[in-house]
């Protein structure tokens, strides 16, 4: 048997680019996107992915250049996940909720060869580019390291807007529909450059191999159980981990992308009945904006929506009540490092026997591994040591795998740091129930050490949320006298001057152990988030630091009051509605 080696017969490398030639083919009439008054057919996705594929090279791109793309959940932005790579090239796409500070940064940082900008984020784009030509030293060359910047007009109503003398249709246009892309030699390309959110610390450029990406992909659209006749409602951004590999998941299955600009109640709802709706997938927040939507934007739900949820820990209240409007929730947890979600709390039939109440709870749990994942652990950090399987001993979550990332792009460092001892370590604290599933508790920069009692703050926002008069809760460490440290809990509520602080707090000792009862609740009109809606706590743990328990009207810091005005602005408006438009996905 040691003879028999591999041949162009039976090793092909693993890529998720093969998807939509096989959609092209098998689903070549079926709808592939939808995007307003806009429809397009398998076939002819494939045709213009080829197109812009070749009008890139064209452009002088070439293997593992950048192509970075600052845009919402449009055609394109879903197109350029297969023409980018089919082109040899990496795809970068920003998260569209980044300053121009920012942007600039991961321009410079990727060395984007090319930058696709939608209509809408030309001003944005305009500023972060100024930056990025100021930010070069004397002596460089500015214009060499300049991307070329290609504007994306609205394909259902243009606008005329350019930035330069090129626009997305236009390459699409002078592309040649015959060429098939460029060869894969070696599966452990890269895709995809992905910037982490930043919530605890700087961002980093997370690079992902197209054999990552297949294997992931294939996990997900197993795990999920997506059918061949899937229509995908696009709330996730595109630009957080791909879509969690569903930009390449749909046409695996031939499925209907369902495009959408806003993240709105109106535009969810409206895509729901009108397409019929079967898969989708959020952030918690977007519950949110679903359940507080008001009477006109709401259409009923006939027929099942699954949702695949993540980012951040939903309450089980939350889920029961989204429950109740007719989606079906699978909950999952992953991270940028690992190729989107690599948990989902896969469903038993036995618990269908189970109070709601009980089910819900079931599915507050980060679950099981994805079939990629060669393994997952909860291990003591000091000891790497796996942690009894009790549902109480925590430690941090540790993965490995074919879906795990590459690494850090140019930085060597934090990648030897995030893999130690054959293991990826998440910086998530969690547990290990008896039943094998996982469950989170934590980052391990949030947890609450008081007293010397590790204090979970997502088991504490979650006894919050459940609260007739919390609409949003999220707890901090702040410092203690006597305990070095306790609980601070920032709150929204539903309706302004609906409870007090000391309700809430008698609220807390009767469903909390008394270490873990709250030393300070603090009222916010909005958390503030970053661009995929988890809750950036380090600007939290900054405020928690200047509040005194003892003396609600002490003096705040400049620094601190400016940074209370950045979600405490006095124009922030007081309704949900405009209250989740801001801190949506």
């Amino acid at each position: 048997m040691d003879k028999l080696g591999k041949c162009s017969a039976n090793y092909v490398p693993l890529t998720p680019l093969t998807f939509i030639k096989r959609a092209s083919m098998v689903y070549s009439h079926r709808t592939s996107i939808i995007y307003g008054g806009v429809r397009f057919t398998w076939q002819q996705t494939y045709e213009r992915c080829c197109r812009l594929a070749y009008s890139l090279r064209s452009l002088n791109v070439v293997k593992n250049d950048v192509v970075s793309v600052l845009a919402p959940n449009v055609p394109a932005l879903y197109e350029m996940h297969f023409a980018v790579p089919m082109a040899g090239a990496v795809l970068n796409a920003i998260n569209t909720r980044l300053d121009a500070k920012n942007i600039a940064t991961i321009l410079r940082h990727s060395e984007a060869k090319v930058f696709f900008v939608d209509y809408e984020y030309v001003p944005l784009a305009s500023e972060a580019l100024r930056l990025l030509v100021a930010g070069f030293n004397k002596g460089s060359s500015a214009e060499d390291a300049m991307p070329l910047v290609i504007v994306i007009d609205d394909i259902n109503k243009p606008t005329g807007v350019r930035l330069g003398n090129l626009e997305y249709q236009q390459l699409i246009h002078h592309g040649n529909p015959q060429y098939s892309g460029e060869e894969l030699e070696d599966e452990w390309d890269a895709i995809s450059l992905n910037y982490t959110s930043g919530t605890t610390s700087e961002p980093k450029g997370v690079v992902y191999s197209h054999r990552g990406a297949f294997l992931s992909t294939m996990s997900l659209i197993q795990g999920w159980e997506m059918s061949t006749e899937a229509v995908y409602l696009w709330s996730l951004p595109m630009f957080h981990c791909n879509g969690w590999t569903f930009t390449w998941g749909v046409a695996a299955r031939g499925g209907t992308n369902v495009c959408i600009r806003n993240t709105t109640a109106d535009e969810m709802y409206k895509s729901i009945s009108t397409h019929n709706v079967t898969h989708m997938c959020c952030a918690p927040v977007v519950f949110n904006i679903l359940l507080e939507a008001k009477p006109h934007e709401r259409c009923p739900i006939t027929s099942k929506v699954n949702i695949l949820t993540g980012g951040a820990p939903p309450p089980a209240a939350l889920l029961e009540k989204m429950e109740d409007l007719g989606f079906h929730i699978m909950h999952a947890y992953g991270l940028t490092e690992a190729t989107g979600p690599a948990l989902v709390c896969e469903w038993q039939s036995k618990w269908n026997q189970l109070p709601r109440d009980h089910q819900a709870k079931l599915k507050a749990r980060q679950g099981v591994s994805i079939l990629t994942l060669a393994d997952v652990d909860v291990k003591t950090k000091t000891t790497m040591e796996s942690v009894p399987h009790d549902g109480k001993t925590i430690g941090e979550i540790v993965l490995r795998g074919s879906s795990i990332m590459k690494g850090y792009l140019k930085d060597e460092k934090e990648t030897a740091k995030a893999f130690q001892k054959g293991w990826f370590l998440t910086g998530d604290v969690g547990v290990i129930h008896p039943d094998g599933y996982l469950e989170i508790k934590d980052r391990s920069k949030d947890v609450i050490i008081s007293g010397g009692e590790n204090i979970s703050s997502v088991e504490l926002e979650s006894i919050l949320f459940e609260h007739p008069a919390i609409f949003e809760a999220a707890v901090v460490a702040m410092p203690h006298p006597r305990w070095g440290e306790s609980p601070c809990a920032f709150v929204v509520l539903k309706n302004k001057g609906s409870t007090t602080e000391a309700e809430i707090l008698a609220y807390c000792r009767k469903n909390m152990s008394k270490f873990m009862v709250p030393k300070k609740v603090e009222f916010v009109e909005v958390l503030p988030k970053t661009g995929t809606g988890k809750v950036l706590k380090t600007q939290l743990r900054e405020v928690a630091k200047t509040l005194n328990t003892n003396n609600r009207n002490n003096k705040r810091s400049d620094k601190e009051v400016i940074l209370h005005q950045t979600w405490y602005h006095h124009d922030t408006p007081t309704n949900h509605e405009n209250v989740l438009a801001m801190s949506r996905l």
